[in-house]
């Protein structure tokens, strides 16, 4: 038979053990937060084109959600979190925050890389240091419901774009609402682009065929384009891009891009020819455009990332359906950062995947 005191020195010595273990974990530094990304193991860096071509892009890795910021070996877990699941056996098993169905996102100008999820219903931000950040509200109690574009704007604002909501939501740098946005005056608005140096705001709203251009207090500036396939009209824009003065237009059911000088209501170039082979337009999403002027456009019909000179001359795919290095399942979106790395919503992958432009020309076989 047990004696009194063994049981009391006992429940002693568990309650010191639990005092030791939380004092262990309050004093002993959490794992590093620092993003990375090869957060899906056993990935090789390929790159394109193919030897003996010298290669132009190298896949470095992808966005995936926390994931991202897992130190090898390390299991996510605090301290104080960890020793309470030494004590009592339990894990707590949280879900992970992970992108679901990304759209579209931004790099440049943003101090970080932000993904709007329209199936997650939100807008991920993934710091360089410090964690994962998924902004869930749009105004008050009011969640984002399609989230479907961002732009960067100054002191780390983000200007998301609502295609169910119907507006653009101004977030300041912790994600707390600023402003709304052309409220009750789009059709469906998708995409957004920012001219940072003007301080003008472009919206493709979808649902009308045209372009809205904002300033970036909300005051609607002007407009352009209508139904139609001549130059200058659209037929369901989806994204955009703006830099070094021009605004790119996926022009998604006419199955082109078409380039517009700032205030311009007609295109300076119109880029691709309708058809089914490698290097031709059905479906394009995203576009955007590196610092040597090449031109990059998503193909969701057969899930690609073509490469075009700055003149609109076909150069290189990188892709074909799959979830393998340099593969994609309806990838959605496209933007590039101050260092050429180029990111692609692969929206039924469930995933952001990261290529670097290594310099020169873009030029070879798939």
């Amino acid at each position: 038979m047990v004696s009194l005191g063994a049981i009391v020195r006992a429940r002693a010595a568990r309650l010191l053990a639990m005092a030791a273990a939380f004092a262990v974990a309050a004093c002993a530094a959490p794992a590093p937060s620092v993003l990375r990304l090869d957060a899906e193991p056993g990935r090789t860096m390929r790159t394109w084109p193919h030897a003996p071509e010298v290669p132009r892009f190298r896949q470095e890795g992808v966005l995936i959600g926390e994931l991202n910021y897992d130190a090898p070996g390390a299991t996510g877990k605090s301290g104080w979190r960890t020793a309470l699941e030494w004590i009592t056996g339990l894990g707590f098993g949280e879900a992970r925050e992970e992108l679901l169905r990304p759209s579209a996102g931004a790099a440049e100008g943003c101090g970080r890389i932000v993904v709007a999820d329209p199936g997650r219903g939100g807008v991920f931000s993934f710091r360089p240091e410090g964690g994962l950040d998924v902004y869930e509200y749009a105004f008050g109690a009011r969640r984002f419901a399609s989230p479907t574009g961002v732009a960067c704007g100054a002191g780390r604002s983000l200007f998301i774009v609502d295609s169910a909501l119907g507006a653009v939501v101004e977030l300041d740098g912790e994600g707390r609402t600023v402003r709304r946005i052309g409220v009750g005056e789009f059709g469906r608005p998708t995409g957004i682009a920012l001219d940072r140096e003007r301080g003008e705001l472009y919206v493709a709203d979808t649902g009308t065929h045209e372009i809205r251009v904002f300033d970036l207090s909300g005051r609607a500036l002007r407009r352009f384009g209508r139904r139609g396939e001549a130059e200058g009209e659209f037929n369901y824009p989806t994204h955009l891009w703006f830099r070094g003065g021009d605004l790119y237009v996926a022009d998604t059911m006419n199955g082109r891009v078409q380039v517009f000088g700032r205030g311009a209501s007609r295109p300076r170039l119109v880029l691709g020819s309708r058809g089914l082979y490698v290097g031709q337009l059905v479906r394009p999403k995203g576009v955007a455009t590196d610092s040597a002027g090449n031109i990059y456009v998503i193909e969701s019909y057969y899930d690609h990332l073509l490469v075009f000179d700055r003149e609109g001359r076909f150069l290189l795919p990188i892709g074909g359906l799959g979830r393998g290095e340099g593969q994609f399942y309806l990838p959605s979106g496209l933007w590039i950062d101050e260092r050429d790395r180029v990111y692609v919503a692969d929206m039924f992958n469930g995933r952001v995947v990261v290529f670097q432009f290594l310099g020169g020309e873009a030029d070879g076989e798939p």
